[in-house]
């Protein structure tokens, strides 16, 4: 995914990130990105936002939310609104806050050629349609921000077996699971010629197939249930 990222670039270093909503997820996106190159850009809270062409002292912001000051209250860059935002020249934007931000009414204003779903439905299912119609990548949620689930369900195998990992053991067994996840959906993406979210669901109920089969809840190609009769 990080390399996907890099290739929307059109910036020598990295490319220019707009992030909507600067909570858990979108401030620890902006500081990564931050590290790795990116050109953070913008970012808002639940008030407003705030926008820099140059680029945004993401340091600086993570620090003054950390002293529970909003966006707004930074004096870094110039006052934009959400909606704003998301209309942005950028490379790529990532809706982090609420779902249904991209929509029918916004969705043709909408100009960043990555979309990054880190909150949850970001993007309507209408408005879905017509980015993938239009050549647009969106990197959809059930892929993007499953990193919580997978950390929750590390915490639970810690708890079953005693076990005690480190932060830095936790983030590479994180890695290794996104990254997998991310080259399994591009296989299925390439193989089906679709979008990224559609290959994740294909991707999916081969598995939920694959997993019922295997417990004799279904035999056959044809998905029908063990012990039925054939009438």
């Amino acid at each position: 995914m990080r390399e996907h990222l890099a290739a929307s670039a059109r910036h020598g270093k990295g490319a220019d990130v707009a992030i909507q909503g600067f909570g858990n997820v979108g401030s620890h996106l902006a500081r990564i990105l931050d590290e790795w190159g990116y050109r953070v850009v913008a970012v808002s809270d639940s008030k407003s936002g705030i926008y820099d062409e140059k680029g945004l002292d993401v340091k600086k912001l993570n620090s003054l939310a950390g002293q529970g000051k909003k966006i707004h209250e930074s004096g870094v860059g110039r006052k934009i609104t959400n909606e704003e935002l998301l209309e942005l020249d950028v490379d790529v934007v990532v809706p982090a806050a609420v779902e249904d931000v991209i929509n029918a009414g916004n969705v043709e204003k909408i100009r960043a050629k990555v979309i990054l779903e880190l909150a949850n439905g970001p993007v309507t299912a209408e408005a879905d349609d017509y980015l993938e119609s239009k050549g647009f990548t969106v990197l959809p949620d059930i892929l993007a921000n499953s990193g919580g689930v997978i950390v929750s369900y590390f915490e639970w195998v810690q708890n079953l077996y005693g076990y005690y990992w480190s932060e830095d053991e936790v983030n590479v067994k994180l890695e290794e699971y996104m990254t997998k996840a991310f080259s399994d959906i591009e296989r299925v993406r390439a193989q089906e010629n679709t979008s990224y979210r559609k290959a994740a669901y294909i991707l999916a109920v081969k598995r939920i197939l694959e997993a019922e089969k295997a417990r004799g809840r279904i035999n056959g190609r044809n998905g029908k249930q063990a012990g039925k009769n054939k009438n």
